[in-house]
């Protein structure tokens, strides 16, 4: 007599199996030792690869010290920076901008030049007139820097020169200029003020020889320029 024979489903394996291999469950410490697995598991911090993305708590005491570093060499390369940026801006301003600079002077005695009717009636129309500094083998009028000098004599007074070249229509000549400043005064004054034009005779726009002493009207002096 043979006896029927039943599939086994899955579902009557299971419980036996689970019988035989019971579950064990294992607390597991992850609250301990953070810090070091996190620090072993990132490459160590130097002040030459610190982005700062890594916590100021999670940083080991050589880190904190190199990212301390890194910080203050970052701080001090900004105040250099900071520093030298003024140091330009000063001299930049001392010798272009302020209205006491020698550019300055440069740009009144040449406006003086064009202005004058001598002087355009010799290079020609003052709109097209060309200011440059000394001859050099280079062609380029940039390349010509303006000749200046700025003495001191033993009374204290401060010389002033300054000579270039104009170039007209007409002619060209070469201008120079005298400035002196005595110690009681705030501003230079013209001493000379002359233009010569090959062939011609010396024109002069500012002579103290022939300044007549006292009276004349006060001039009001504003941003470096006088005003009648």
């Amino acid at each position: 007599m043979k006896l029927p024979i039943r599939p086994l489903g899955t579902s009557a394996i299971l419980p036996r199996l689970q019988c035989v291999f019971p579950y064990r469950g294992y607390a597991t410490q992850t609250g301990l030792g953070n810090n070091n697995q996190a620090t072993s598991r990132r490459r160590a911090i130097t002040p030459f690869n610190d982005d700062g993305n890594v916590p100021w708590h999670q940083l080991s005491v050589a880190e904190k010290a190199s990212r301390a570093t890194q910080q203050t060499f970052n701080f001090s390369l900004v105040i250099v920076g900071l520093v030298l940026t003024g140091g330009v801006g000063y001299f930049l301003y001392q010798d272009v901008f302020s209205p006491e600079s020698k550019t300055a002077y440069f740009s009144r005695a040449f406006d003086r030049v064009k202005k004058d009717p001598e002087c355009v009636a010799l290079l020609g129309n003052g709109k097209k007139l060309v200011a440059h500094g000394e001859e050099t083998m280079n062609k380029w009028r940039r390349a010509r820097p303006i000749s200046s000098t700025l003495n001191t004599d033993a009374q204290g007074t401060q010389h002033l020169i300054i000579n270039f070249y104009v170039e007209g229509p007409l002619n060209n000549g070469m201008v120079h200029a005298h400035l002196t400043r005595r110690p009681s005064q705030d501003e230079f004054q013209y001493k000379y003020l002359w233009v010569d034009v090959k062939g011609h005779q010396r024109i002069y726009l500012e002579n103290e020889a022939t300044r007549p002493s006292g009276g004349g009207h006060k001039k009001f002096r504003l941003f470096g320029v006088d005003w009648k």
